[in-house]
């Protein structure tokens, strides 16, 4: 240990005793691998250890401070009743203390204190995140980065150099760990050479979202550790703020890390509620194509992390070691698996509520058509079309534009390599031969999910929807009387091709999805 760090430890320890002793109760110190954390019964202090490492240099008073500046801006972004200012750290005839006399020799990020067991890692390991948690953050980080300032075109931010610097450091870092084992993993070699083709392949895809203005100043560091749930409120906290290069990222970059985390985790489910409530939220399933390099590199940084900071207590021993993180990053480089399927049916007769479930165990990539619908007229999933008198957008044009902007996002998904679904009613037969053709031109299995429900219980389920105000469909009776008299059955191929969901008597998702994964 250098003796800049040693000394650096008695002061930490010498505040946490001065402030027991001015009555602000018991004070707990939380570290991790580049800070520690006073914590008090109300009051978090947060100080940068003065290291240096491959990523951040924090040796000199100066560079703390300007990284505790920089934690307090863009934190304020992400959770601005959580994080209150600076507090100085003076070195005074009674030693170390916040405020009062002397040289200052530190500075500390001042903010609120959560409750134990809040943080998302916690409420995973306790198993109290629930759908409502995922779906609420979903929609609020789209919009957090939709707000989120923009980098300029040509600038290196998102560029292939960046990607090339961090893959790098990411390759660097892991050959080090693997060489001082007893024995290397072998599963370690085929992701590195994988990133090294995705650097290739990916070129010209982050230079179009650059130029498009996909790259944005995120959250940059966003694992279950850093995401606080209060009550019903879901917040991101602990910005990344040492590098821009790591901050300046593509959007989905930044989702990718606790859709991985959650995934490390065993919660696969979760993950892909998420990353799909976070598509639908912002619509850019135009960033598929790195999504899977995202997730992997994601892995792989946490791997690194878990290397810098091996286990402390008996919390950190029962969380996802640095093998781990390796071994899913070697999964989702190995985890291809493009099949397309298509929902059939009429209002009500559980079309969404089905793919949902096959989302989540498969880990699949949905899109559906009352969502895309309302996006083409600036609407949102929950809005409702009336309350603008937009009367055209059920008519023919507007649905032949939705199903071309869903055939698009298709591709899109199965050339990235994901199982999709499309979640639309797809009544007419011109409308899933189109489909049926995209998944014969990329050689990919084809299956009509098709939902089916006695009259009487698809009555009962619009009203009930309607009722709740909770879904994106707009269909009422009449369209349901309607479209009944317009729906073309599908054909002796088309029946073939057919896996039936009757929806008086859903099947476990677990069971359909083994179904739908067996064809080929």
């Amino acid at each position: 240990m250098n003796q800049s760090l040693a000394a650096a430890y008695v002061r930490i320890d010498a505040l946490r005793r001065a402030l027991e002793a001015s009555g602000d109760g018991p004070v707990r110190i939380a570290e991790t691998h580049i800070s520690w954390v006073l914590l008090t019964p109300a009051i978090a202090y947060k100080l940068k250890k003065p290291v240096r490492l491959g990523f951040l240099d924090f040796r000199s008073l100066e560079q703390r401070r300007w990284a505790c500046e920089e934690e307090l801006r863009i934190n304020r972004r992400f959770a601005p009743d959580l994080y209150l200012d600076l507090a100085q750290v003076h070195d005074g005839p009674q030693g170390p203390s916040f405020g009062g006399l002397g040289a200052v020799v530190d500075t500390a990020v001042r903010m609120r204190r959560f409750p134990d067991g809040a943080l998302w890692s916690e409420r995973v390991a306790a198993g109290t995140l629930t759908h409502s948690h995922v779906d609420s953050f979903a929609v609020g980080l789209a919009d957090l980065h939709r707000q989120a300032p923009t980098a300029p075109p040509g600038s290196r931010f998102g560029s292939s150099a960046m990607y090339r610097t961090v893959v790098d450091g990411i390759v660097t870092a892991i050959d080090d760990w693997q060489a001082a084992l007893p024995s290397r993993d072998s599963g370690w070699q085929g992701v590195r050479d994988w990133l090294t083709r995705q650097l290739l392949d990916l070129d010209s895809h982050w230079s179009g979202r650059l130029s498009a203005g996909h790259v944005r100043e995120c959250h940059g560091d966003l694992h279950l550790g850093n995401v606080l749930q209060a009550g019903d409120d879901t917040t991101a906290f602990d910005a990344l703020e040492f590098d821009p290069d790591l901050r300046w990222i593509d959007p989905l970059h930044d989702l990718a890390f606790v859709v991985m985390d959650l995934m490390a985790h065993g919660r696969r489910d979760l993950a892909f509620r998420l990353f799909n409530g976070y598509l639908e939220a912002s619509g850019d399933y135009d960033g598929l194509p790195a999504f899977r390099f995202f997730l992997v590199a994601r892995a792989l940084v946490r791997a690194q992390v878990c290397v810098l900071s091996p286990a402390r207590d008996e919390d950190q021993a029962r969380d996802v070691s640095a093998t781990g993180y390796l071994e899913l990053a070697s999964q989702l480089v190995k985890g291809r698996d493009p099949r397309l399927a298509i929902m059939h049916g009429l209002p009500g007769s559980g079309k969404t509520f089905t793919s949902q479930g096959l989302v989540e165990v498969v880990g699949a990539i949905r899109v559906r058509s009352d969502v895309e619908r309302k996006r083409a007229f600036g609407l949102s999933a929950l809005e409702s079309s009336k309350k603008d008198g937009l009367t055209s957008i059920y008519d023919d044009s507007a649905s032949q534009r939705t199903y071309a902007r869903m055939l698009v996002v298709a591709r899109t998904a199965l050339e990235a390599g994901w199982p999709t679904i499309v979640d639309a009613a797809f009544l007419r037969r011109a409308e899933r031969n189109a489909f049926a053709d995209l998944a014969a031109s990329l050689r990919v299995p084809f299956t009509i999910l098709h939902c089916g429900a006695e009259p009487a219980l698809l009555r009962q389920r619009i009203a009930m929807r309607r009722d709740k105000g909770n879904d994106a469909s707009e269909a009422d009776l009449e369209v349901l009387e309607r479209l009944s008299l317009l729906s073309e059955p599908l054909d002796p191929l088309e029946l073939e091709l057919r896996i039936p969901c009757e929806a008086g008597n859903p099947e476990p998702p677990g069971a359909l999805a083994r179904r739908w994964q067996a064809r080929r």
